[in-house]
């Protein structure tokens, strides 16, 4: 072997040497992560799946309180069932608790970061609550995820340009009498 070949050898062992752990290295977290980003979900338990459509007819009927049973109770037979943290939200605001609608949408956002009924929804409700600055912050995650044409970005736009819903107070006349308990 003359000397050439053997230098050559001997700066491709240290190249190895000095670059190849971290090579390794990071060829593992590449590795890490996309079998992470492609893990498969369970689908939903059936029985939580039934709850959840019975509570969602329950909350078209107006009965709120009977539908936020059904999805409490499928949530606790299956509590990774982003759905029923939606459906929670949405009876949430539909009793006027538009502060804890967006605890659940969150909850439903941190499960799937890219589910945009969640992120439409808190937006609605940050809407509901008078954060129009908020709600527009959840607008332009719409926008750059779908566009302008979908249909939740088309919602909560409109739902920003209609405004927070107006307060009105109660007029009692002087003739009501007013008792003490």
């Amino acid at each position: 072997m003359d000397a050439q070949s053997a230098l050559t050898i001997s700066r491709a062992k240290e190249f190895f040497m000095r670059f190849g752990p971290a090579a390794a290295a990071l060829s593992l977290l590449f590795a890490v992560n996309a079998s992470v980003g492609y893990a498969s979900v369970s689908p939903p338990d059936p029985r939580a799946e039934a709850l959840v459509a019975e509570g969602r007819a329950q909350l078209t009927a107006g009965d709120t309180q009977a539908a936020i049973d059904s999805f409490e109770a499928a949530l606790a037979l299956d509590p990774a069932y982003t759905d029923v943290y939606l459906s929670l939200a949405e009876a949430a605001r539909a009793d006027g608790l538009q502060g804890k609608a967006i605890r659940y949408y969150r909850e439903a956002r941190g499960r799937e970061p890219e589910n945009l009924a969640a992120i439409a929804g808190e937006g609605e409700a940050l809407v509901e609550m008078g954060a129009l600055s908020a709600a527009r912050e959840n607008l332009a995650v719409l926008q750059s995820m779908c566009g302008d044409g979908c249909a939740e970005t088309i919602e909560l736009a409109a739902a920003i340009a209609q405004g927070p819903p107006v307060m009105t107070a109660v007029v009692v006349s002087p003739a009501d009498e007013v008792t003490q308990n």
